[in-house]
């Protein structure tokens, strides 16, 4: 898999010598707009499988959206047993530790089990106090994802042209 930023050394891009770490605008002409990231991803794999020189390629999300998809209702059953859960699997992964390398072989079931309902308890109040001082106002879970519109697929101006004409062959296919 392929970095989604490039590194300091890179021109013109974050953390390059242009940049700095500041976020700087795309360069580049337009070769071929997508309505997936799937499509432009596709579309910058053909050049490379051509061997065109992809490090002057840039995809570009255009029309930003934040999108919240509910995963579902929340309530008191739901907010303890998810904290008790998270708090066990906490206090096993300690309590091994502590058991480990503190204990010994004879206490280490104790030290384990001591883990996990100390990591329960713990889970439970850090679950139910947050949900407690929402009142109600966010009784759902959900998921957020930054979506494009579209992406856009922009090159070096020198290498433009033809990285159209070779995407123009992907579109015959």
């Amino acid at each position: 898999m392929s970095q989604p930023l490039p590194g300091p050394g890179s021109p013109n891009q974050p953390g390059g010598p242009a940049g700095r770490g500041l976020p700087t605008p795309p360069k580049g002409w337009p070769i071929g707009s997508y309505s997936t990231y799937a499509e432009a991803q596709r579309a910058v794999d053909y050049l490379s499988d051509q061997e065109f020189p992809v490090q002057n390629v840039t995809i570009v999300g255009v029309d930003l959206m934040q999108v919240e998809r509910i995963t579902g209702r929340l309530t008191w059953g739901r907010v303890l047993s998810a904290g008790a859960a998270s708090g066990a699997w906490l206090g096993l992964f300690l309590g091994l530790l502590v058991g480990l390398f503190v204990g010994g072989g004879e206490s280490l079931p104790a030290t384990v089990i001591a883990g996990v309902i100390g990591g329960i308890v713990f889970g439970l109040i850090s679950a139910s106090v947050p949900y407690w001082a929402s009142r109600g106002t966010r009784d759902f879970s959900s998921t957020m994802q930054l979506v494009a519109g579209r992406y856009d697929v922009l090159c070096d101006p020198q290498v433009a042209e033809q990285a159209r004409d070779m995407l123009a062959r992907l579109n015959i296919q």
